[in-house]
């Protein structure tokens, strides 16, 4: 069978400039995966959203057997493949209604060892004015001179002298339900502008934790205080029910870090 792969232009793309679009991607599965994130977020708590803040599910899709089933296939490990290795690991997921505003940040460690990706599927139509990703391009390579000075600045929340965040230059990443965003978690990214009922969830790999980036990882796990009951059920819920060789093998990490209580 034949296997997804980014090409070379795309790789080299997400590389110099920390994100990537790849629009339709999931566009003919997209009502069975909005009927899930309805599903799994309403079973915690969503359906009782008031829209005053943001609702957010973590880990997310680890609970929800078909969402699980999409970390097996051949797209995402192809893309997962492709910005974090062969031996690539299966971190984390959330499941959100955003609303409004998101401040510009990383989401991982800054400089980031590890190796930390994201992917979004958002579930509505975003643009620029209505809550779509703007990233700053570049900003997620740690000792470079641009992304050290962009990464100061939001850092402090100087923003060069008092410039509004929604008109920091930016890349706005227009979406539309069933495509794909990729972006290094280290990426300095926001959105403004948006509903107060904003559907997105995330999937996070990192590269393979090695020894050399064990001190990291554990810092990230010990921030997320998470459990193995928090990651995998109790008992075991999808992730881990049934889950084929080849997933267990992306899910190692977890395993045999995550603490048990």
């Amino acid at each position: 069978m034949p296997t997804f792969e980014l090409t070379d232009d795309q790789r080299e793309f997400f590389g110099t400039f920390g994100f990537l679009h790849l629009a339709g991607l999931f566009a003919e599965e997209f009502t069975r995966i909005e009927d899930a994130f309805e599903e799994l977020i309403c079973s915690r708590g969503g359906d009782g959203h008031d829209g005053r803040q943001r609702f957010a599910v973590a880990p997310f899709l680890n609970h929800s057997e078909y969402l699980c089933i999409l970390l097996d296939d051949e797209r995402l490990d192809g893309i997962a493949r492709a910005l974090c290795g062969d031996d690539y690991q299966y971190w984390n997921s959330d499941g959100n209604y955003y609303v409004g505003d998101t401040r510009w940040h990383s989401d991982g460690p800054w400089p980031d060892t590890v190796g930390f990706a994201k992917l979004a599927i958002y579930l509505d139509p975003v643009d620029a004015e209505s809550g779509a990703l703007r990233v700053i391009p570049g900003s997620h390579r740690p000792g470079e001179p641009y992304a050290q000075m962009i990464d100061e600045q939001i850092r402090g929340n100087r923003y060069w002298g008092g410039v509004p965040g929604d008109r920091i230059p930016a890349f706005t990443l227009t979406s539309q339900p069933g495509d794909v965003v990729l972006f290094a978690q280290s990426l300095k990214h926001s959105a403004w502008g948006g509903s107060d009922h904003r559907r997105m969830f995330t999937i996070n790999y990192t590269r393979a934790i090695t020894s050399a980036v064990l001190e990291q990882y554990h810092a990230v796990v010990r921030g997320h205080g998470y459990t193995k009951a928090d990651v995998f059920g109790d008992p075991p819920g999808p992730l881990l029910s049934g889950a084929p060789a080849e997933r267990l093998r992306h899910l190692s990490a977890l395993l045999e870090h995550i603490p048990d209580a």
